[in-house]
């Protein structure tokens, strides 16, 4: 049976997982120079981020609940994370080329 501590505690690593997966991208997206860049980036760094933290959220720390598969498990701990994250930069946070007053880099 799950308890409602353990729902508790996996929603919050979902949460933390979407907030790694969006600043990530963030980061790459100033970053890096090239627009497909920052997406191949997140597309195969992003994931094994979220990985090795589900590995030490749910094997060290035992929060989550069995969700059956393995599959269920990628897809709701970094899949959906990943794609939350992604979009969240990309859709709601404005480009860096809108930003006029950024310091020259050196």
């Amino acid at each position: 049976m799950v308890s409602v501590v353990n729902l508790a505690l996996m929603g919050v690593v979902l949460l933390l997982h979407t907030l790694i997966a969006a600043v990530m991208t963030r980061f790459f997206r100033l970053r890096l120079k090239t627009q497909w860049g920052y997406i191949l980036y997140a597309l195969f760094l992003i994931p094994l981020v979220l990985f090795v933290s589900t590995l030490v959220f749910s094997g060290v720390f035992g929060i989550g609940v069995n969700l059956g598969s393995p599959a269920a498990a990628f897809g709701v701990m970094i899949g959906m994370p990943l794609v939350l994250g992604f979009t969240i930069d990309t859709l709601y946070v404005p480009p860096p080329e809108e930003f006029e007053n950024l310091p020259e880099s050196r």
